[in-house]
Parts: structure tokens; sequence; C-alpha cells
């Protein structure tokens, strides 16, 4: 009787590449994230092999660690060596882990939005864990000029082109801290462009305060922005330019990191030089 070709090209196989291509295999949209006794028992692995692995898919950037430091989730690495599925993942898509990480590490509601013309466009939310929420929907639109994630969606234009999407005299106020003139929103620009990032305390909506940050694509443009707002609740100035802007701008450079894809594999060699 013949061998079977496969039989014969089995002893050509590398066990370990392919227990770590069968770990990635594990996650999907239905089971974001796993546990490594999990992985363990779903591919049968002794648990020393399945911490070498997942250490290994980690250092690559292939996995990242939950904030409960527990479970494990597909990480940007995957992304940029092509994998289908992630591949055709859009903007949303991509986001609604890191925000919903952002919501729960701030405790404050967490958005992403996008600009179209002179508007922005909420594209992603995740409410704040308390009775006083956010109360913007996916969907909602507001003035680009008069709020802090519109302010991060319009960071990088030019006067040229800053003066054809607002060519009128006087900008809509919205409050007394909306700009209302082009060349009071080029100040407030440039001091947020030489800052990184905008605070807002009552700028858009009486009580509310938040932070914003823009979402940069592997070309440096923005994309996107990103904020967490506090509805009717005291935040003192210390914490909003600190550690919730620091969370702000980490989630907005980490959706960022999946738009380049990282070179993991470079990062990863280094490492074991």
């Amino acid at each position: 009787m013949s061998k079977d070709p496969d039989d014969a090209r089995d002893r050509y196989i590398v066990p370990a590449l392919a227990h770590g291509l069968a770990v990635l295999g594990l996650f999907s949209r239905e089971r974001p994230t796993l546990t490594a006794p999990e992985i363990c028992d779903a591919l049968g692995l002794p648990r020393t092999s399945a911490f070498r692995l997942l250490l290994t898919l980690e250092r690559a950037d292939y996995l990242r660690r939950g904030s409960d430091e527990r479970t494990f989730r597909l990480g940007p690495g995957v992304l940029n060596r092509g994998f289908a599925y992630l591949a055709s993942l859009d903007l949303v898509d991509i986001a609604q882990p890191m925000l919903q990480k952002l919501r729960d590490e701030t405790g404050l509601s967490a958005h992403m939005a996008v600009r179209e013309g002179r508007e922005i466009v909420y594209v992603a939310r995740f409410s704040a864990l308390t009775t006083v929420a956010s109360n913007v929907h996916i969907g909602t639109r507001f003035p680009a000029h008069a709020t802090v994630m519109g302010r991060m969606l319009l960071l990088d234009m030019d006067d040229a082109a800053l003066k054809a999407l607002f060519p009128e005299r006087k900008l809509p106020a919205v409050t007394p801290q909306t700009p209302v003139t082009l060349a009071a929103l080029k100040d407030v620009l440039a001091a947020d462009r030489e800052r990184g990032y905008a605070v807002s305390q009552s700028f858009f909506e009486r009580g509310v305060s938040a932070v914003a940050a823009p979402v940069r694509d592997g070309f440096g443009r923005v994309a996107a922005a990103v904020n967490v707002t506090a509805v009717d609740t005291h935040i003192d100035n210390a914490a909003l330019h600190g550690r919730i802007k620091d969370a702000v701008i980490e989630t907005a450079r980490e959706i960022g990191q999946w738009i380049a894809g990282p070179p993991a594999v470079a990062r990863l060699s280094r490492a074991s030089v």
C-alpha cells in the first residue's frame, strides 16, 4: 500500500509554528478574548508550551493582554501580516476594543468621530457605567469648529483649506467659548497642535468636560478622533491633563497603530539578537 503524500509531508511540519497559528485561529468576532487556560483546553497543549507560545506571540504584537492581565486578544501585528479577516475590518471595528478599554480605565464615556465637511459624525460609543452618562449616540452630528473632537479633525488643515471650509466672516457660536472667527479658530488649533490633544470644560455643552486626541493613519494623516466625556461630574485640571489625557492619547495611538500596521516581526528579531 502506498503512503499518503500528506502523511509523508507531515514530518516537515514545524509543530511550534502550527501551534502558534492554531492559537491565533481560536480568536473570532464571537470570541475576541481568551485566557491561557481556555487556550490550553481548546488545543490540548501543556501549560508550559502554551505559556511560551503566548509570550512569543505577545512579543511579536500578534497578541495583546487585556487590562486584567489574564485575557489575551489579537494584536495589530496580525493585521500587519495580512490575515484576511482582520484586513477586512473597518476603522470602527478596529476601534471597538480599544474604546471599551478606555471607558473601563477612565470610567468615562468613550467615543470616536470622523469629519464630514464642517461636521463631525460619531461612529463609535461606549457609555460610562454610571447613572449619568453621555447622551451622544452613533450618528450624532456636531459642528466641527465648536467641539474638541472637531478641532482634532481639523488639526492638520492649512490656512487655505480652513478658509475654503469656513468662508464666512462669523462662525456660529454654540457657547461663549466657541471660536467665532477663522482667526480665533486658527489660534485654538495652533495651541491644540502644539499640545497634541484638547481639553474641554463646558466648551460645547454646559456641565460636560471632555478630553480628545487625533487618530493618525500610517501616513500620519488624521483619520478620526477619540474622546472621553464626563457629565455633571467635577474632574480637576490635573486629572484632565494627566491620567485621563494619557489614556485618551494612548487609545488614539493604539488605534492608529492598527491602521499603520507596526513592524512587529522586525521588533521581535531585534529583541532576540
